[in-house]
């Protein structure tokens, strides 16, 4: 317990002021002391978020922006999720029936529940589900890297570009579709706890497979690819991502003892190089719960 005393209320508001931006994790060492942070990740960038204040508590090249591939998918599963009725019917278009693979293979003019294909979208990691997402939600494709572009500056992100809804590389008359590190792990950040549709995406990444039928009576079943839910206590929710651009990508959100953790790897290794995410993941991950803990501060009476 740390007590401070103070003489008048003018000092105790101004004290009380700088105690609150205080109010955040504290490093059993200098927070970024050179020997503790983490090594030999094999992410080109990287970020660690507290969950709770979003600050950055690792980054490695965070603000570079880069290609993210299908870790774009949880902004369109969470945009989805806020905006539309998962009891909508779903109408595949031509353009979303020939998204390449890694895909449902649904066909043009075919109908499906939006519940079920954000469950095809976010555990197989399904192209042709995430564009016949967006075109429901907004009309286009298009018009949805609009709403995804909106929620990123509205989430505080200072360089994300998004153009397509299940981050397959492409380029417009802007920019390339990419994001940073460290927005990324904004975006997480608000998926996972902030929205007010944070419970409803919980549920449909945790989710070990799940089962469905198209309107035309066609039975799926998909299951869940992200294999670091099962590596590392206390991991709620990720996304993987893999482009010939963007390299392996993941991102993800643990909760342990009250602390909440966000991370996102970028360019982590490129074929044959999958299980590197993991690593970069559990040493991230372990560096947050190792070195970052709450300091309770209380205020008591006066100073002289």
């Amino acid at each position: 317990m740390i007590i401070f005393y103070l003489t008048d209320k003018k000092r105790l508001s101004l004290f009380l002021c700088v105690i609150l931006s205080v109010l955040c994790l504290w490093g059993k060492e200098p927070v970024f002391a050179e020997e503790e942070a983490p090594e030999n990740l094999y992410s080109r960038s990287c970020a660690l978020m507290d969950g709770d204040s979003g600050r950055v508590l690792y980054g490695k090249e965070e603000k570079t922006p880069m290609a993210n591939a299908s870790t774009t998918k949880i902004m369109t599963c969470i945009l989805a999720l806020e905006k539309g009725n998962m009891d909508d019917t779903v109408t595949a278009s031509k353009r979303a029936a020939s998204q390449p693979k890694v895909h449902l293979g649904m066909q043009e003019g075919e109908q499906f529940y939006l519940k079920d294909l954000l469950y095809a979208m976010m555990l197989e990691s399904y192209n042709d589900c995430a564009v016949a997402i967006a075109e429901q939600i907004a009309g286009s494709v298009e018009e949805f890297a609009v709403l995804m572009n909106e929620k990123a500056k509205e989430l505080g992100c200072l360089d994300t570009h998004f153009i397509t809804p299940n981050g397959l590389d492409e380029s417009d008359g802007e920019s390339f579709h990419h994001t940073t590190a460290e927005d990324l792990c904004r975006i997480m950040r608000y998926c996972a706890w902030e929205s007010p549709k944070a419970e409803e995406f919980l549920t449909v990444t945790q989710a070990e497979a799940y089962g469905f039928q198209s309107l035309s009576g066609r039975n799926f079943s998909v299951s869940n690819h992200n294999a670091f839910l099962h590596m590392m206590d206390g991991v709620i929710s990720g996304k993987t991502g893999f482009t010939a651009d963007a390299g392996y990508c993941y991102v993800a959100a643990l909760e342990s003892d009250g602390r909440k953790y966000c991370i996102a790897l970028l360019a982590c290794g490129w074929p044959n190089n999958k299980t590197y995410k993991w690593s970069d993941a559990k040493a991230l991950f372990s560096y947050g719960l190792e070195q970052y803990r709450y300091q309770k501060l209380e205020l008591s009476q006066e100073l002289p």
